[in-house]
């Protein structure tokens, strides 16, 4: 495209969590030269989200708020306006306070919690995804109350340690035979139920709650748990309901199926983030990562293959793949949490020193090649271990095995 044609073209982004921000900045900084409009449903500045659960949760920060001057690179900010429709014959976004036009559009509008059936409005009832959230969550601890957290998951085990830090009096509950269930299997995750009671937190696993309350929640063997406040952590779902009708294609986790170039099924429209899946070339599956590493990734090739226009010459497509290790990371009961790659239940997991200590590792290889890792307290095994998944390496397990080697001199 021109510089002259280009100039005249509207970039429009919905959603300004980390996701939409980045590929604000990333257009400019590839050099798009059209209008950049970041629409985002929240009043707030645009936000990062890891420390919601920790400095603003605990009020050792009112806020965290990019430092960034959108004025100066020219990025338009639509706030406090909720995206309601997608229009792509008109090449428009309804909002609830009107259309908005486009040329390019990116689609990043997150995911949004789950919550329990009828509990979303109940006084005492919270969630932990938004800056209000925090806020609201704020003066729940700082009154010492007694909570119930519901889901053993990395959001609640988050909370958890939050609320303990803050001095409440918390009880954990998870329908699930162990914590972590959907990330890890029994056999690491099991280690990780400990945690709780080392630090004088009560995990109650394979509990279902049937119904929360005032004052309370209902389990599924009839037993009731008194709780000033009550902390729902189940997981978060694509935030894509305003695509009905719009033609584009969903998966049935209700993810935007974006394909190797984070593009949708739709002329000129991109998905990036927690709202989208691709397919990796290097797992061989559809991935789908709530991630933060993904919405920092992800925004520069979706800027890329924009401002570079994914062109074709003869039969060969050329613009920029989309296929990172995923990454994330958590801080709970003391413990520094990594992990990189993706692993299935037919991976071999190596153990890498004792679950019982404060450090140890667990290595997942497939057909020999590393795929993913799991480290706790060895920063260093994460940091070389991304590397050798990056590289597609092969591991000596016996080497790998044995946490005093490196795992740069583990490999076969």
């Amino acid at each position: 495209m021109s510089g002259d044609r280009q100039a005249e073209q509207r970039a429009l982004i919905v959603g300004a969590g980390m996701a939409g921000v980045q590929t604000a900045v990333a257009l400019r900084e590839q050099g798009w030269s059209g209008s950049v409009t970041l629409l985002g449903e929240e009043p707030h500045q645009p936000y990062d989200r890891p420390p919601l659960s920790k400095a603003v949760l605990l009020g050792t920060a009112e806020g965290s708020a990019f430092d960034i001057d959108f004025d100066a690179l020219g990025i338009e900010l639509m706030l406090g306006r909720r995206a309601t429709a997608l229009r792509p014959d008109g090449r428009t976004v309804d909002t609830d306070t009107g259309p908005v036009g486009y040329d390019r559009l990116v689609i990043a509008t997150g995911a949004e919690a789950i919550t329990l059936p009828e509990s979303a409005h109940l006084p005492g009832v919270h969630v932990l995804r938004t800056l209000d959230d925090a806020r609201r969550l704020r003066s729940v601890l700082a009154e010492q109350r007694e909570i119930v957290v519901v889901g053993a998951g990395w959001i609640g085990a988050e909370f958890a340690t939050a609320a303990l830090e803050a001095g409440c009096p918390v009880t954990v509950v998870e329908a699930a035979d162990r914590p972590l269930a959907d990330a890890l299997p029994a056999e690491v995750a099991v280690h990780m139920g400990s945690w709780y009671a080392d630090h004088g937190v009560r995990l109650l696993t394979g509990a279902r709650v049937v119904a929360v309350e005032a004052g309370g929640v209902l389990l599924d063997d009839g037993s009731r748990l008194t709780a000033d406040s009550v902390v729902v952590g189940i997981g978060a779902r694509p935030a894509t309901g305003w695509l009905a009708g719009s033609g584009i294609e969903l998966c049935p986790d209700a993810s935007i199926r974006a394909d190797h170039r984070l593009r949708t099924n739709l002329p000129d429209v991109h998905a990036v983030g927690d709202c989208a899946s691709f397919p990796s070339a290097r797992y061989g599956a559809r991935l789908l990562v709530h991630h933060w590493d993904n919405a920092l990734q992800g925004p520069s090739t979706v800027a890329a293959n924009i401002v570079g226009a994914v062109h074709v010459v003869g039969k060969e497509e050329y613009g920029l793949d989309y296929d990172p290790v995923p990454y994330f990371w958590s801080e709970q009961f003391g413990r520094f949490v990594q992990y990189a790659g993706h692993h299935t239940a037919a991976d071999t997991l190596i153990w890498r020193g004792d679950p019982g200590t404060p450090a140890w590792t667990v290595c997942w290889q497939h057909d020999g090649v590393l795929v993913a890792l799991l480290a706790v307290g060895r920063p260093r095994d994460l940091a070389q271990g991304r590397r050798l998944i990056e590289r597609g390496a092969r591991l000596d397990p016996l080497k790998a095995a044995d946490p005093s080697v490196p795992l740069k001199s583990a490999v076969s």
